[in-house]
């Protein structure tokens, strides 16, 4: 089929495909829910085998739920990794303040940009090559998580494990206004923790050692570790401490976000937090996390990838810029491993982690046709 051919199949499926996105938004299924996440992951497996394809389907039981592992079309060589989550940030009950609806072209719902929407282009490709009998060029592997978006503690490993034999990787994480994201800041998670020493505030205060008088100071030091010229950004997002209104703090500790964009600053960032130490002598730092994430690096083979698809996407008139974006996924583990990888493959909207997350109905079949020419050429 040509380019224009695979646009009309798909826009002939549009009512079906806004069916099936409808059907899994509508499952609830926040982060560290495992019961939640298993509904979910049922609901992908029956729609996965449903597509007429000969596949596999491998759960992968976690803490927070199911891992879900889809091969299709095997061969013993290198494959296609196609990536993504079933986790969203909504707490139960948040449909009740974004519904799943569709008005105009806005087809709203809790986790439908980010990304479950994502999530149903893959099984739709796997129907295409179903229903036309043709095949993709590579082996298909299809890796949903159930942890991303809270720091793929355990599916990372199987993130690494799918990608050490990867060619490509298609991320489906949402699109930036429509582009694809070809590069991504890398992530560390801190923690900063001070223990010093109590006494009363009004009697005895100079036999305390003040822990949250620590941390502030600690702070203004953990700020000047940021570099704006590289793209290094470090901030404090949260701080706690204290017992009671007249005793000296005896504990505080401190939430750290970093950022960076290359895999040297991710080396500084670590060496520069290991290397922390009090003010006062008295109290002792305790150092949390770490690094989590290691940049998407925009490189010459991701650079490549890109302009095969740029120039896919205008082979049916279908515009595709790129960007480089702050936020991390799991495309992140892929590329630090080499993997030419292109992320943000999700149809175009708004309002990722909003109660205004929407995607646009008239980027389905477009984006759909997209992700299937990648899947098929050379």
């Amino acid at each position: 089929m040509t380019a224009s051919e695979i646009l009309q199949y798909y826009t002939d499926r549009q009512s079906a495909i806004v069916d099936a996105i409808r059907e899994i938004v509508d499952i609830e299924s926040p982060s560290h829910d495992a019961s939640r996440s298993r509904a979910v992951g049922d609901w992908v497996e029956r729609q996965a085998r449903a597509t007429g394809v000969d596949l596999t389907v491998e759960r992968i039981g976690a803490h927070d739920g199911d891992h879900i592992v889809i091969r299709a079309f095997p061969g013993d060589g290198k494959h296609t990794l196609l990536l993504g989550h079933t986790d969203t940030v909504h707490p139960v009950g948040s449909q009740q303040q974004n519904p799943t609806r569709i008005e105009g072209d806005n087809f709203y719902g809790c986790g439908v940009f980010d990304m479950k929407s994502g999530v149903v282009l893959m099984l739709e490709a796997l129907r295409y090559f179903a229903v036309t009998g043709t095949q993709p060029v590579l082996p298909i592997t299809i890796l949903l998580s159930c942890d991303e978006e809270v720091g793929s503690y355990s599916g990372r490993a199987l993130v690494e494990r799918e990608a050490a034999n990867a060619a490509q990787c298609l991320v489906f994480e949402p699109s930036a206004d429509g582009k694809v994201k070809t590069g991504r800041k890398g992530t560390g998670m801190f923690t900063l923790r001070a223990h010093g020493r109590p006494a009363h505030a009004g009697l005895e205060p100079e036999k305390g050692a003040n822990a949250i008088v620590e941390i502030a100071r600690q702070i203004e030091q953990i700020h000047a570790i940021a570099n704006a010229n590289l793209g290094t950004t470090v901030n404090v997002t949260t701080i706690k401490g204290g017992t009671t209104s007249n005793v000296i703090p005896e504990h505080a500790e401190c939430e750290v976000d970093v950022r960076f964009s290359k895999m040297a600053e991710a080396e500084r960032m670590d060496s520069e937090f290991h290397a922390l130490t009090p003010f006062d002598e008295r109290v002792t730092l305790e150092l949390l996390g770490g690094i989590n994430r290691m940049p998407f690096e925009r490189t010459a083979e991701v650079v490549a990838f890109y302009e095969k698809a740029r120039d896919l996407a205008a082979s049916f008139g279908y515009e595709l810029g790129e960007t480089q974006v702050g936020g991390a996924s799991d495309g992140n583990f892929v590329a630090a491993l080499g993997v030419p990888t292109l992320d943000g493959l999700g149809i175009a909207g708004a309002g990722a982690h909003m109660l205004t997350e929407h995607i646009l109905v008239s980027d389905i079949a477009h984006r759909a046709t997209l992700v299937t020419l990648l899947l098929i050429s050379e």
